[in-house]
């Protein structure tokens, strides 16, 4: 699982981001950096830290279900848009482990003005699917 082979771009982050999933300056966050495919999905190889467990050596439920949702947000991001979760379903397929070298891959499937309709999954080294998202996110239009 190397990026260089896929012809992948790496995508811009924000100074001084906060997000917990993707921000470098968050010191407790996960540090997920994404890359931009040529087919406009958006790419992410990382190695989950155990201080991010549930069972030994098995990612957490709830940090797999934000490495889906962080990966879905960057690829509505990918279109030049910021967007929150609507609504977000996560299917458990195998433990994610920890440690170990994953790969995630995320794609926007249709968008109807502000609504974003996309989709994620987690795959191990080997290829395996080992969870997978599906999400609504909506386009945030700030404040004033």
């Amino acid at each position: 699982m190397t990026a260089g082979s896929e012809n992948l771009t790496p995508m811009a982050h924000a100074a001084q981001n906060r997000c917990f999933g993707c921000g470098p300056a968050n010191p407790a966050g996960l540090h997920l950096e994404f890359l931009l495919a040529a087919d406009d999905s958006v790419v992410c190889l990382a190695a989950i830290p155990n201080i991010f467990e549930g069972p030994r050596g098995i990612v957490h439920g709830g940090i797999v279900a934000t490495l889906l949702d962080e990966t879905m947000s960057k690829a509505v991001r990918a279109k030049g848009l910021t967007a929150l979760t609507r609504k977000m379903e996560i299917e458990y397929l195998h433990p994610v482990p920890s440690g170990a070298p994953i790969r995630m891959e995320g794609r926007v499937l249709r968008c109807e003005d502000r609504k974003h309709w996309t989709e994620a999954r987690i795959l191990d080294e080997k290829g395996t699917v080992l969870a997978t998202g599906s999400g609504l996110f909506i386009a945030f239009r700030g404040r004033k």
